[in-house]
């Protein structure tokens, strides 16, 4: 059976290393070690607790999305209109702009200063809360 690294369970899925790793501290997956003494999930039981987490809808630090060129950074405008919404993020030296509605904004909880990732896909930019 195929083992995975806390690194590789957390690209699978769709977290980050710190994550993965706080809940295999917790026990909520269960780990082993190798001969070298790193840290392995099987294979089975990310089967398993990845349909947990995916069932459970209320993980915070789950991400579900499938866009991968992600822009860590921080919020630095948000206009809002009646229906449509647009939210700025500098991401180093990226400015990244996206035309979400105003419900996903309020739904997100975004406001000025706060981090937040970019996600862009072709020619949509997409905003994930960090």
């Amino acid at each position: 059976m195929q083992s995975y690294t806390i690194g590789q369970a957390a690209r699978l899925l769709g977290v980050s290393p710190d994550t993965a790793r706080r809940w295999a501290d917790a026990g909520r997956v269960a780990t082993h070690r190798d001969e070298s003494g790193r840290r392995l999930i099987d294979g089975r039981a990310l089967a398993a607790f990845s349909v947990e987490i995916a069932q459970s809808g209320t993980e915070e630090d789950a991400s579900y999305t499938s866009a991968r060129n992600a822009f860590p950074g921080i919020v630095t405008a948000i206009k809002l209109g009646d229906v449509a919404a647009q939210v700025d993020i500098q991401a180093g030296p990226h400015r990244l702009v996206s035309l979400l509605t105003r419900e996903a904004v309020e739904e997100l909880g975004l406001e000025v200063g706060m981090q937040a990732t970019a996600r862009v896909k072709s020619t949509s930019v997409h905003i994930d809360r960090t």
